[in-house]
């Protein structure tokens, strides 16, 4: 039977509309952080709240023969588990996430992590693109081709509920349903981003993560300023040397040279392309302030630092009170709190010694350096793509968006992708998502671009016909 393409993105956007959207909708104003920002999370109850929202919503929408995995093992979060039967064994794994990363100030007058907004064709709040969309879409591109009875193969949908500290808790489940979950040939991930709202946009790498806490103490107790100053060396005069061996400070250039990785020449042919395609949007879609200059001039060369260079950022602080209560003292310690970027191909654990060394050995003016790591993960490269999801990929954009495909890096991380592409390493990789300019994951005013996700429902259904497709015609 021939694939509709027209009945198909009428039927998906139908689905999005009436039950997807209102579910979402109530699924952002569940504030169920990660376990890394909520130590508390099961007596909070709002990982479990989520999960019976997802589980709800699955039983009014399983079709016959669907089979709902929902044990939690014990201490960790939850995880679902769909076993979807097709028209041949070989085996299709869809991932997705529905914990979320913390509120973030800054959100628009009216707007909230836990507010659903609609607005423009925009769903806002926490959570909505960053990913609790992914378990929905999955489920609605195989109502889709059901509703077509166009054939697809067996499929397996996984929803964990971890990803944002990492995945700790996945691979106690990847054992778990290890014989379930069988050999995938395809592993389509719902969790990455978009260079603009006008394509397919198709990830091939993604970068690697890792933070730590350094801790820098001078005394027991905080002094006053006047008294100690040029006597006791300042805690953050301390902090700013050590991140001096961490980064070029005029540059931004990171100093250990164990963080680099060669760019695959493929890698580097990419980043032009799609440098060609977005042009001087790579920086101005962010919501920068008036004036600011970008990092590098050359749009090939920011894609190259966001995917294949490590960088550094401090993304908290403790040691120093607010601006209001900042008196005249000598603070006692300073600890910055640094997440590190690393290339696809720089193992975390290597990249964790260069870094505690760095920070540890020599410590100036024989202060006390402490640095606590995260668990942090290693980054992901695709394996070459094979020619027949090449062409679906292209045939699907065409079909949906009316333009070509694209293919770029992420510079940001999926811990499980590494954890896949290590357990499966003949599987072929679709890793899409929503996270297009503006979207803001991670941040305020965060949004799901709805017309564009459902094209992007459409055209992973009509990639997942294709791969039927190709599995009869090799037999």
């Amino acid at each position: 039977m021939t694939l509709d393409t027209q009945r198909l993105q009428s039927f998906v956007d139908t689905l999005w509309q009436e039950s997807i959207t209102p579910t979402l909708t109530d699924y952002i104003r569940i504030p169920n952080v990660s376990v890394d920002f909520d130590a508390h999370w099961q007596q909070h109850g709002h990982m479990e709240q989520a999960r019976v929202l997802a589980l709800d919503w699955l039983s009014a929408h399983a079709l016959p023969g669907w089979k709902i995995h929902q044990e939690t093992l014990p201490g960790l979060t939850p995880m679902i588990l769909i076993e979807i039967p097709g028209a041949s064994e070989r085996t299709i794994l869809m991932y997705g996430h529905l914990d979320k990363q913390p509120e973030m100030h800054g959100w628009w007058p009216g707007f909230g992590p836990w507010q659903p907004v609609l607005q423009e064709d925009k769903l806002y709040g926490r959570g909505g693109a960053d990913d609790g969309y992914a378990l929905f879409a999955s489920v609605a591109a195989l109502h889709a081709l059901r509703d077509q009875n166009i054939p697809h193969a067996r499929v397996v949908i996984l929803c964990e509920f971890s990803e944002e500290s990492g995945s700790p808790h996945l691979p106690a489940y990847l054992e778990k349903y290890r014989e379930i979950i069988g050999t995938p040939e395809l592993v389509v991930t719902l969790d990455s981003g978009t260079g603009d709202y006008q394509r397919l946009w198709s990830t091939t790498s993604l970068r690697g993560m890792l933070s730590c806490v350094c801790k820098v103490e001078v005394l027991a107790e905080s002094t006053h300023s006047g008294i100690a100053s040029g006597i006791i060396p300042s805690s953050m005069r301390i902090m700013r040397l050590l991140l001096d061996r961490l980064e070029d400070a005029a540059s931004g250039e990171i100093r250990l040279r164990e963080l680099y990785g060669e760019i695959p020449p493929e890698r580097r042919r990419q980043a032009q392309a799609t440098a060609q395609l977005l042009g001087t949007r790579i920086f101005t879609d962010f919501n920068h302030v008036p004036g600011l200059l970008p990092v590098s001039d050359d749009p090939t060369q920011q894609l190259l630092n966001n995917t294949w260079l490590p960088t550094l950022s401090v993304t908290g602080q403790d040691g120093m009170p607010p601006l209001a209560a900042a008196g005249n003292v000598l603070r006692a310690h300073t600890s910055f709190k640094l997440s590190f970027r690393l290339p696809p191909n720089v193992a975390c654990a290597h990249a964790r010694h260069a870094i505690e060394q760095a920070l540890t050995d020599n410590p100036p003016n024989n202060a006390r350096i402490t640095v606590q790591f995260d668990q942090g993960g290693t980054g992901w490269d695709a394996p070459p793509l094979s020619a027949w999801l090449e062409q679906a990929t292209a045939e699907a954009s065409q079909a949906f968006y009316n333009a070509a495909p694209a293919y770029f890096g992420l510079g940001a991380s999926i811990p499980f992708m590494y954890m896949l592409g290590q357990q499966y390493p003949e599987a072929q990789f679709l890793i899409t998502g929503v996270l297009g300019p503006k979207s803001n994951a991670h941040g305020p005013n965060e949004f799901l671009h709805l017309p564009y996700v459902g094209k992007l429902t459409a055209c992973v259904a009509y990639i997942i016909a294709r791969h039927h497709t190709r599995q009869v015609t090799r037999g």
